[in-house]
């Protein structure tokens, strides 16, 4: 069945607030293990999303835990991260938003991740249930839309990321098939080198509840 519209909505800093839990693992990290270790951590995180194209946060952790092999207190961080209350850090209006999109067509997760942790948030966020078990995480997504399009294929879609680059890299591929709404949320959407670089998207808001706002009425062919 092809549907008229269908809404795919990123996680990370657009409708669950990944900052925060990043900051709340830097705490974490540095109360337990002190700051050489948490500043550590840190390099192998973004050396491994340089290479890997998106954060792995228990990739970085086997990496740091080959470096120490004997630090038992290693172990209990993973147990942090996979029980980490995902669902406290939903935006205001997250699920609004879903609810709201969801009188016109189809609404599903893209997003970027390893697979399993990524899961494993959209879970304990409760965003999985929220869309119904539709949910596609792929390394990068922006490469995958003919996938995307064989899984719900659509005459028209809504992209809502608040990555520019993503929006922008969409757009160019599917064109006229796709609106970018891009939420003003997150680092990536106040850095000014970004900001210049890409587009706005073709609708932009201050939080992902303001996608309440929109009638997207006029894209039902």
């Amino acid at each position: 069945m092809t549907h008229d519209i269908v809404f795919l909505f990123d996680v990370d800093n657009t409708l669950l607030n990944n900052d925060r839990v990043q900051a709340d693992l830097d705490i974490y990290l540095r109360v337990e293990h002190g700051a050489i270790a948490r500043d550590r951590y840190w390099a192998i995180f973004e050396a491994l999303r340089s290479e890997l194209g998106y954060a792995d946060y228990l990739g970085a952790l086997e990496r740091y835990r080959v470096e120490d092999m004997h630090d038992p207190r290693l172990l209990r961080m993973s147990n942090w991260l996979v029980d980490y209350p995902f669902a406290e850090r939903l935006y205001s209006g997250a699920l609004e938003a879903v609810k709201h999109a969801r009188r016109w067509g189809p609404v599903v997760i893209l997003s970027d991740g390893d697979a399993v942790f990524q899961p494993r948030k959209v879970q304990r966020s409760g965003l999985w249930q929220a869309f119904d078990g539709h949910v596609l995480i792929y390394v990068h997504k922006e490469e995958e839309l003919d996938d995307v399009a064989r899984f719900y294929p659509a005459n028209h879609y809504v992209l809502i990321d608040d990555k520019l680059r993503i929006l922008d890299a969409v757009k160019k591929i599917w064109g006229s098939q796709v609106t970018t709404v891009f939420p003003r949320q997150g680092h990536y959407a106040t850095d000014r080198e970004t900001l210049a670089k890409y587009p706005h998207g073709e609708i932009q808001i201050d939080h992902i509840g303001e996608l309440v706002n929109y009638d997207f009425t006029h894209l039902v062919k």
